[in-house]
């Protein structure tokens, strides 16, 4: 049996071929989150409407984004 092996470069790159960004929020004393939206309107309305409810101030704003990697040539 034989085995080649070759070193390559890699690139990594957002992937555009998918959705865009998530974005999601995350109160910072109870833990309680938005859940997942395309836009960060959603998230950020859901701090209000939490703090409103329940006094608590403080949020996590968390954003994922989708990378590929390839070859570079």
């Amino acid at each position: 049996m034989s085995r080649v092996i070759r070193f390559a470069d890699w690139t990594l790159n957002v992937d555009h071929t998918g959705s865009g960004p998530v974005f999601e929020s995350e109160c910072t004393t109870c833990g309680d989150c938005s859940g997942a939206a395309e836009d960060k309107d959603a998230p950020e309305m859901w701090c209000l409407r939490h703090a409103g409810r329940t006094g608590h101030t403080g949020f996590r704003g968390i954003t994922t984004a989708f990378f590929r990697a390839s070859l570079s040539e």
